[in-house]
């Protein structure tokens, strides 16, 4: 199974693609689609669904894992955020992939095994889960390789078939 995770923004959007097979992992493909700061926030839209479906063109996941969205104390930057991760549900409806989505706390159980882990417990723990030398960078990387691997996990167990 070839899965991407997402960690949804609209300056960084991070993802990360993992086959996933016989409980081993294999990174296929892993970074950041960026956008700028002073482009209009339409474009900053359009550039993050032109480049994410050419990502998704090219690597051809089966699934998707997307955070699941939940609102903090800034408003403003949530709502911006959901736009953002509005148009990355069109760009993988558009390529006929399934979406899953995990909860901070669904990841942290899934990767750490303890659902009020620190993020940089996550991230020690997906290194090393990969096998890489350094944690990947920017953090939003490193926690969509997260979702991908929740997401295996949760697949694996068929708990993912339970929405």
């Amino acid at each position: 199974m070839r899965i991407i995770g997402i960690d949804p923004g609209y300056a960084i959007v991070g993802y990360g693609v993992l086959d996933y097979a016989g409980n081993k992992f294999k990174t296929v493909d892993f970074g950041a689609v960026t956008t700028e700061a002073g482009l209009p926030f339409e474009d900053r839209l359009m550039s993050i669904f032109t480049d994410l479906s050419i990502l998704l063109a090219k690597t051809r996941p089966d699934a998707m894992a997307i955070e699941k969205l939940f609102f903090n104390t800034n408003q403003k930057t949530a709502i911006d955020v959901a736009q953002a991760r509005g148009v990355i549900l069109l760009a993988a409806r558009q390529a006929g992939l399934k979406v899953f989505e995990y909860t901070p706390l669904q990841v942290k159980q899934s990767v750490v095994g303890y659902g009020r882990a620190e993020k940089k417990q996550v991230q020690e723990l997906t290194r090393i889960i990969l096998g890489f030398d350094k944690v990947p960078k920017p953090d939003d990387t490193a926690d969509a390789l997260a979702l991908a691997i929740c997401h295996a996990h949760a697949g694996a167990s068929g708990l993912s078939q339970l929405r």
